[in-house]
């Protein structure tokens, strides 16, 4: 079982944004976004490097195909962000709280999610790798097609996720709080995950290998 991989974030000294509205393709170096409303505004494919976002609101703000690394994102919340196609590498997501984020063939490398609710998370046919989620709660993430990668759940619940389609390399389950899968139990193959944890999913495991269990 390999271990992820932890992003090791030394920011720079940070200069605050002025500007008034993110640009498509923009680019952002060094600077701190905090207790901003970005509710509604589009950087396609902008780049954001040493950057903290703090206290924003993102509800649908248009992020689609955007880079953001070595970063940290803290205390963030909204409705609606759409990061589909984004790159996050060298990131912390911390203490967010979020519903309907659009990550779906989205790249997540050297990611830590830390804290915080993110509600129906779309992470479909998107790749993970070296990616931690810690003391969080995502409520139907939905990881359909998705590719993972050393990837850990420690201290989080995972309520109904969707792992249908989902090809897993040292994926460690076994730390989940909870682990309420509702779809893709035939995708587990390449995870681990502890006795207590097979036990609850005995009775799905039984019925995707149709052994009927009888008293």
């Amino acid at each position: 079982m390999k271990a992820a991989r932890r992003p090791e974030l030394r920011l720079p000294d940070l200069a605050p944004w002025e500007g008034r509205e993110l640009e498509a393709d923009g680019d952002y170096d060094g600077l701190e976004f905090a207790d901003l409303d970005l509710a509604g505004q589009e950087g396609v494919g902008a780049r954001f490097m040493d950057c903290a976002v703090r206290r924003c609101a993102l509800d649908e703000a248009g992020l689609a195909k955007a880079r953001i690394l070595d970063s940290v994102l803290e205390g963030v919340r909204g409705v609606g962000t759409d990061l589909s196609g984004a790159s996050l590498r060298d990131v912390e997501l911390v203490d967010a709280r979020l519903g309907g984020v659009q990550l779906h063939g989205a790249g997540l490398e050297r990611v830590v999610v830390r804290g915080g609710k993110i509600d129906y998370l779309n992470l479909r046919k998107a790749r993970l790798r070296d990616v931690v989620f810690e003391g969080c709660v995502l409520v139907e993430p939905d990881f359909g097609g998705a590719v993972l990668e050393r990837v850990e759940f420690r201290d989080c619940a995972l309520r109904g996720v969707d792992f249908s389609g989902v090809r897993m390399a040292d994926v460690d389950l076994r730390e989940a709080a909870v682990l309420e899968i509702a779809r893709g139990v035939d995708a587990l193959a390449g995870a681990v995950i502890s006795p207590a944890q097979l036990f609850d999913l005995a009775p799905a495991l039984a019925v995707q290998l149709g052994v009927r269990v009888l008293s």
